[in-house]
């Protein structure tokens, strides 16, 4: 028998609009796992970030969050694998934001294994929201960026701003080889961009190819809508882009599924396992 694992990015892909799990798409999570049919997540979001999302909704297998920059093991509430990035590698980063309005978030694990992020002053309103939402999470200690200090090690670093500003923060640092940067639209708020940095050596696909190896998968299906799905749409037996996906990753996946806003996973999911 084939040993099959699903793995779901959550923006654009597994939630809706609102950032949350549909009623629809939690029911049909609750099927498969009564069903004894293995899925997990893979998504460009922090640990703190995605918990608010799926909260409620069962994920019992490894989870990777920051693009593959971390595994997460939620039995025991612990990374089990990291690449991060020390103060030195983020170098070119602060010098770039120093030239912009806009302040970087930059989320870290301390040497006591607690969370922090460290951000400067926020300059937009969107920006505030953000760091309003930080300061709200537990887990997640706010810090000022000036208190960043060489023994944490860093996950990803993002921001928002308007698009110009996020074009030329993204141009200048994407010139040190050992970062890699994603950026685009928020699809939140209008008007807004966003971007996320983290370790080159980092990306789903690894973390996912890691997943699949040490549960002892034999193949993968994999769902997902942005740039940041490259590499596990290269590495998957099955790929799977949502109706609002980037032309470029329609093009690699092995069909096109309906809408995030129309609960197009949650659908496929029902059909294709017979739920």
């Amino acid at each position: 028998m084939v040993m099959e694992l699903a793995v779901f990015d959550l923006d654009g892909t597994l939630l809706n609009g609102k950032q949350q799990l549909s009623d629809y798409t939690r029911e049909t999570l609750l099927l498969m796992q009564h069903n004894n049919i293995p899925y997990t997540l893979a998504t460009g979001r922090t640990l703190h970030a995605a918990q608010e999302c799926i909260e409620g909704a069962h994920f019992p297998l490894l989870h990777v969050y920051n693009n593959g920059v971390v595994i997460w093991c939620p039995e025991t509430t612990r990374y089990t694998h990291h690449n991060s990035l020390n103060h030195k590698e983020i170098e070119v980063v602060l010098n770039a934001f120093a030239k912009q309005p806009i302040s970087p978030f930059i989320f870290a694990v301390e040497p006591d294994g607690t969370h922090s992020v460290y951000m400067g002053e926020l300059e937009t309103e969107n920006c505030k929201f953000y760091g309003d939402k930080f300061d709200a999470r537990k887990g997640l200690a706010v810090k000022p960026l000036e208190s960043l200090h060489e023994g944490v090690k860093i996950t990803n670093v993002n921001a928002l701003g308007d698009e110009q500003v996020i074009a030329q923060l993204c141009a200048e640092i994407r010139t040190a080889p050992e970062l890699v940067v994603y950026n685009g639209g928020d699809m939140y708020t209008a008007g807004y961009h966003w971007m996320d940095l983290h370790h080159h050596s980092s990306s789903k696909g690894e973390a996912v190819q890691t997943l699949k190896a040490s549960l002892g998968f034999d193949k993968v299906v994999c769902f997902g809508d942005s740039d940041n799905d490259f590499s596990m749409f290269q590495m998957a037996d099955e790929a799977y882009a949502t109706a609002n996906a980037l032309d470029e990753l329609k093009a690699m996946a092995t069909g096109v599924i309906g809408h995030h806003e129309e609960d197009g996973v949650a659908r496929f999911l029902r059909q294709r396992y017979s739920l």
